[in-house]
């Protein structure tokens, strides 16, 4: 039997769909903007500057960003073509490869976070109180649980 929504859980599901994507789209131009790349790539960049020697595996990224290996293997071509992540073969796996954020990179990066903050900041931090923001982060952190790709799935999770 369907559970259809209340009044106020579709009221809440027809604001959260827009604010997702509106909120992307602006974070999304004001880094194309300011610093010509996309928030994906600014993403890419963030994890690789994170990591141990500044190096992922591409599958690693894949699962990440949970993309397929060949929208990633596409993005990571498009870093190479700027010259801010490089390729490497994995040692000792003949058909791993590994994505390796370069000098160049690090500073591109370095140039565009504070763009992406204040982006972060003007929409989305200040727009909200404290006790919101704590609210969001809870949520945020409920949800990703929920939904991660390495969250065991229960009947609850099913919808069961």
């Amino acid at each position: 039997m369907t559970r259809w929504l209340t009044d106020d859980e579709q009221r809440t599901w027809r604001a959260f769909g827009p604010v997702l994507r509106l909120l992307v789209d602006r974070l999304d131009r004001d880094l194309r903007s300011a610093a010509g790349m996309p928030i994906t790539y600014y993403e890419l960049l963030v994890m690789l500057s994170e990591a141990p020697d500044r190096t992922l595996r591409m599958s690693e990224l894949a699962q990440h960003t949970n993309s397929s290996p060949s929208r990633i293997s596409h993005a990571v071509g498009k870093l190479e073509e700027a010259g801010w992540v490089r390729r490497e073969h994995c040692a000792g796996d003949r058909r791993g490869w590994l994505a390796v954020l370069t000098p160049r990179g690090l500073a591109a990066l370095k140039t565009a976070a504070p763009t992406h903050v204040a982006s972060v900041r003007a929409h989305l931090v200040d727009v909200l109180t404290p006790a919101q923001l704590r609210q969001l982060g809870e949520i945020s952190e409920a949800l990703l649980a929920h939904l991660s790709p390495d969250s065991p799935e229960t009947p609850e999770s099913r919808g069961h």
